[in-house]
């Protein structure tokens, strides 16, 4: 977390100076939507949904997307999914993501999301022509769109908010005095909220909230491939866990690894952050200790990691209620669109 990030979560009184470019900011942002949201256009009769937040930072969206594209998989479902594809550097959009794919083209996300789900996966920072591509070369029938509840020229049926539960809205305050990219009010109109953990203060919606957690279920070596039960964590007495974390909000990452009976050492690296061997080879980083970090980190180590480099693999448990109203919700998009055809 840098410094303005840790502002806005601790109410600096100081962040009021910011407060007139924030107005600048929802009245840009406010316009924006009101433009692209005309251009917006269905692409076909598949029910498309968006999954994101309106804070700044990670919220868990990709957790749930996951979770998400299983369960519907299990279900019966085949859903394909879209991307912007944060900090992909492709020559050439859109872009079919496999599981091992390169995250420094495709953006690490996309990755992690095609090994965990197996489903399409294409990205584009154009989401519409990421969608109709998706469409055009794979058999699906409903699509998750990781991010974009801000890119208003997506079309989309059902709209999902995530929020942290730990950290909620921070000081309240739009970019940049604060970390929401639009304001509160703007959950009043999605679907459904989701809070990642614990709520920390009441929330009053006129829509469905549901709590998920995050579950850690195993840890994966980078090198070998071998999969470890969490409550068998592959640790020795004297070992000191090096929690290595290039995300937006890596707490709940160790708030999971705390549970574990080792000392942890703590080591923060910008989200998105590329990673090279350079990395874990200064002072920092003791070779002959374990290093753990996320899945999502773990995609870009995996050229260069030994066998003292393990991945958390977590998952989000969703409520069984809420699995049921967006089943329900999906078959209602899908007669609507019928209905316009």
């Amino acid at each position: 977390m840098n410094f303005l990030e840790r502002a806005w979560y601790e109410g600096r009184p100081w962040l009021y100076v910011l407060w007139p470019l924030s107005m600048l900011f929802r009245g840009v942002a406010a316009y924006r939507r009101r433009r692209h949201s005309a251009d917006a256009s269905r692409l076909g009769k598949q029910p498309v949904i968006v999954i994101g937040n309106i804070t700044v930072g990670g919220t868990g969206k990709t957790a749930l997307l996951i979770a998400l594209a299983r369960e519907l998989k299990q279900l019966g479902m085949s859903p394909g999914i879209i991307s912007r594809g944060y900090g992909a550097t492709a020559a050439n959009y859109p872009l079919a993501v496999e599981a091992d794919s390169d995250p420094d083209e495709c953006g690490d996300e996309p990755v992690l999301i095609a090994a965990s789900t197996e489903c399409p996966v294409v990205v584009d920072p154009d989401r519409p022509a990421a969608l109709a591509h998706l469409l055009a070369e794979y058999k699906v029938n409903v699509v998750l769109s990781d991010d974009g509840l801000q890119h208003y020229r997506l079309h989309r049926d059902i709209e999902i908010a995530v929020v942290d539960g730990a950290r909620m809205f921070g000081n309240g305050l739009l970019l940049p005095a604060g970390p929401l990219r639009e304001p509160r009010q703007r959950l009043h109109e999605v679907d459904f909220v989701i809070v990642n953990g614990k709520v920390a203060e009441e929330l009053e919606l006129p829509v469905p909230l549901y709590e998920a957690a995050m579950e850690a279920h195993s840890l994966v070596n980078l090198a070998t491939g071998e999969e470890r039960s969490f409550t068998g964590a592959p640790f020795h007495v004297g070992n000191t866990l090096q929690l290595v974390s290039g995300i937006g909000n890596p707490e709940r990452f160790y708030a999971l690894m705390e549970s574990l009976p080792y000392p942890l050492a703590r080591i923060e690296l910008p989200d998105h952050h590329k990673f090279s061997e350079a990395d874990f080879a200064g002072e920092r980083i003791d070779a002959h200790q374990p290093i753990v970090m996320t899945e999502k980190d773990a995609v870009k180590c995996r050229r260069f990691a030994t066998a003292n480099f393990w991945a958390l693999r977590a998952e989000m448990k969703l409520p069984p209620e809420f699995v049921k109203a967006l089943l329900k919700r999906i078959r209602q998009a899908k007669a609507e669109a019928k209905a316009k055809a």
